[in-house]
């Protein structure tokens, strides 16, 4: 087998969806694990869809997820130019080609004879026009008219595409990878423009000219695409290509939460969660991503790599070396995979756990800054290793660990309610002036001092732990007291516990 080549091929028209990224994911793990090469094309005929902007959000999203390409726009290769605006005359070449050969031919048809066609069949209870074999013989184009005819409009400028001659009585097998033997009849495909009026060529012509002039041997990508695969393998013949085609594996849809119906951008507005790698803006207009959202690149690409595939064994998480060693396509469900957001935010804790707490502090650090309340490398350092089996995100980080940087007050003000009781306040100033003589400010000796007051007063844990936390914290929730006493510092857990009494007692008013 030739040395394996695949491509992922988006079109800049926007923000990379999640599903988008996870199809690069499923390219690359296929190429690293055959050794082979992974090719970034950029598919931007389109131009009335084209968005600015989009093509570097597609370079910065694989570059965030760790899945970087081989060859493609900026990193060079054999095979270039690597986007299709690029290779115009390319495409024109092999139009002529397949003109020249009979393949295809030229339509002269405008959008108003077109709508005048439909809206016939409409009449004569045909409410699916097709331009096919049944069809072309009533319209304007070579086919029908005189060569002198054509060459006089072509003469002229007239505006023309031109479709691809597809006959009837053909069949298309097609051996997906993922889907098994898969057929078409030549009757299902209309027949295609593959060069539009612009000069531009269609997705179906420039991706079959493409993938056989890189050299593709593998096409993975989505489900949605099974239906063109007919019209891919029937340009593939008329150029005398297919016995040299890529092999085709079509993979799952990704589905709403509730398995009904398709991810859109929409779900991720409507029910709160990022469906796309990064932050997009467009006009007035934020879609969230995951990066935003707080989660880790390898959580992430970990989480994408389930949706669809499973390795066949009971382990869930995986390097991106290790997805390498593991992926297979063969293990690829045929089935839609349901988007379980709840998941992914179960991938970024373990992830988060994991982590180091130096190099989490780092992230946590930032976290910070980004919210205007710059920290310490040690205090982020410690807020990282404290909360980073509480929380799920990194923005957690900041709106549950901000206390240990800053009073933040009685935030929890029915429990302060329910354990503050104003003729305990002695007792609790005697705690506070015990806490004063510790030394070194240390939760275990934190623990022993205050345990030695609890005996003395016949006090018990429920009694007094929650009132140092609500003082110190604001809240009973949080990792271990003593430890928060220690990262609060000795001094600011005394003057918070002044502070806090005070706002107890006001509260009991």
């Amino acid at each position: 087998m030739a040395d394996v080549r695949v491509r992922f091929a988006p079109s800049p028209t926007g923000a990379l969806h999640i599903g988008g990224l996870r199809t690069a994911l499923y390219n690359y793990l296929f190429a690293r694990k055959s050794g082979g090469t992974f090719v970034l094309r950029i598919e931007d005929t389109d131009q009335k869809r084209f968005v600015p902007g989009a093509e570097d959000y597609i370079l910065e999203s694989l570059e965030w997820s760790g899945i970087r390409p081989d060859e493609g726009p900026g990193l060079g290769g054999d095979f270039g130019p690597y986007r299709q605006s690029e290779r115009r005359e390319i495409y024109a070449r092999y139009t002529q080609h397949l003109l020249d050969g009979g393949h295809a031919y030229y339509a002269f048809d405008t959008e108003e004879e077109l709508d005048a066609r439909r809206e016939e069949e409409k009449a004569a209870g045909n409410h699916s026009f097709r331009y096919d074999a049944a069809t072309r013989t009533g319209m304007r184009n070579s086919l029908v008219l005189t060569r002198e005819e054509t060459d006089a409009l072509l003469d002229a400028g007239t505006p023309y595409v031109v479709r691809l001659r597809v006959e009837p009585g053909q069949m298309v097998h097609v051996q997906d990878l993922v889907r098994g033997d898969v057929a078409f009849r030549s009757e299902e495909v209309d027949d295609k423009v593959l060069m539009k009026a612009d000069g531009l060529p269609t997705y179906h012509l420039a991706n079959v000219v493409d993938d056989h002039l890189m050299e593709i041997t593998h096409v993975i990508r989505g489900e949605e695409w099974l239906p063109s695969t007919a019209l891919h393998v029937l340009l593939y013949r008329a150029f005398g290509w297919e016995k040299s085609m890529p092999a085709f594996a079509h993979l799952p849809l990704l589905l709403k939460p509730n398995g009904k119906g398709k991810l859109s951008k929409r779900d991720g507005q409507q029910l709160g969660f990022p469906v796309f790698p990064l932050d997009w803006t467009s006009g007035d207009e934020t879609l969230s991503g995951f990066r935003e959202a707080g989660f880790l690149p390898a959580a992430t690409v970990n989480f994408l790599a389930f949706l669809g595939w499973n390795p066949g064994t009971e382990q869930e998480m995986f390097t991106l070396r290790e997805l390498v060693e593991a992926f297979d396509l063969e293990r690829i469900n045929k089935s839609g995979a349901q988007y379980d957001f709840e998941k992914a935010r179960w991938y970024n804790q373990q992830y988060l756990i994991a982590a180091d707490d130096e190099r989490l502090g780092d992230r946590v650090g930032q976290v910070f800054a980004d919210h205007h309340h710059p920290i310490s490398t040690e205090q982020a350092t410690t807020i990282a290793g404290l909360l980073k089996e509480r929380v799920h995100t990194l923005p957690e980080f900041y709106e549950q660990g901000l206390y240990f940087v800053t009073r933040v007050g009685i935030t929890d003000e029915k429990m302060a309610r329910k354990k503050w009781k104003p003729d305990q306040r002695p007792r609790f100033e005697a705690l506070r002036k015990e806490l004063a003589g510790v030394d070194p400010w240390t939760a275990p000796r934190i623990k022993e001092t205050t345990v030695a007051f609890m005996k003395a007063n016949d006090l018990g844990f429920g009694q007094v732990l929650p009132i140092l936390r609500l003082a110190v914290s604001g809240t009973v929730n949080g990792p271990d007291a003593f430890a928060i006493l220690e990262a609060v510092g000795q001094e600011e857990t005394l003057a918070r516990l002044s502070e806090g009494y005070n706002l107890m007692d006001r509260l009991q008013s």
